[in-house]
């Protein structure tokens, strides 16, 4: 493939993930708004297609999640590109808990107008309802988590919510909609699918690992070569393909598979996991549409 990437089988079929999709088509008229938890260092890999057509224009806030593992002026680029796109955006750690306390006032903000309506018809106490999608793994039920706090309360008086789903109070003023992961039926995109695989969204037992590392040396050779230089003694400027480089990387870090071999294979492992910790650096491995480099 192009730019030294090599083709990676992704099996990737989740059954769960029609009905997922039918649950959130079904309650989208019962939320005020939508906030989708996006993986800041894939934003688009990490956004799911269908959920604009599922979400049916409702008013959206994007967060911006693991800003903490992310490049940060890849993150800013990200937000001004999703407000070009008419949403909210707010950036969080959900593990830490940083940004999280600006959700409120996001939606808030977001929901101006339909709060005004209402204050108007005497229905100010009326609580607001948002529905939170996010991808698996996403950090999604760690973000419901922060923001309701000890608050937390199933709401099950509530129409057309499949059963298993839940509404939860945060307060008087909002309740949560929580909703399944959902992912695509298939992958459409290679690059979609790898960068999923790569922070951990998607099972490493559905592709091969190995040219999945492969393949993220060579990006992070394009995108951020200190990094690869600095962690694993390697020069992307020789031009070397991403099996090369996997291979150099194992062999700088004296991994050895006998028979005059390196194992490739640990070398995966450990890539996979310095990266997904963050011990690279702060990295994000898209770019906005307009922005790639």
């Amino acid at each position: 493939m192009d730019n030294g990437i090599e083709k990676l089988n992704i099996q990737w079929f989740p059954g769960h993930m029609t009905k997922a999709g039918r649950m959130i088509s079904e309650n989208v008229g019962n939320v005020d708004a939508v906030c989708e938890i996006l993986d800041a260092r894939i934003p688009l890999a990490s956004r799911n297609p269908d959920v604009d057509t599922l979400t049916s224009g409702k008013p959206r806030l994007v967060i911006l999640n693991r800003t903490d593992l992310a490049d940060p002026r890849a993150t800013a680029l990200w937000r001004d590109y999703f407000k070009r796109q008419g949403m909210a955006v707010l950036e969080t750690d959900c593990k830490s808990g940083k940004g999280v306390n600006g959700f409120a006032p996001a939606v808030r903000a977001l929901l101006k107008n339909l709060l005004e309506q209402r204050a108007a018809k005497g229905q100010a106490s009326r609580a607001l309802r948002v529905m939170v999608l996010g991808i698996p793994n996403v950090g999604k039920s760690t973000f419901i988590n922060r923001v309701a706090g000890k608050k937390a309360a199933a709401v099950s008086d509530r129409p057309g919510v499949t059963r298993g789903r839940q509404w939860i109070t945060v307060d008087r003023g909002r309740e949560l909609l929580d909703t399944p992961g959902i992912l695509w039926p298939k992958f459409d995109s290679q690059e979609v699918g790898e960068l999923l695989a790569v922070t951990g969204a998607i099972k490493d037992d559905v592709l091969d690992r190995e040219t999945l590392a492969a393949n993220l040396l060579v990006r992070l050779s394009r995108l951020y070569p200190d990094a690869i230089i600095q962690r694993y003694k390697l020069d992307p400027s020789a031009g070397m393909a991403g099996w090369e480089l996997l291979e150099t990387a194992a062999k700088k870090r004296g991994f050895l598979a006998g028979r005059g071999e390196y194992d490739t294979e640990r070398m995966s492992a450990v890539l996979l996991d310095e990266f997904r910790g963050g011990k690279l650096g702060r990295i994000t491995l898209e770019r906005p549409p307009e922005e790639e480099p």
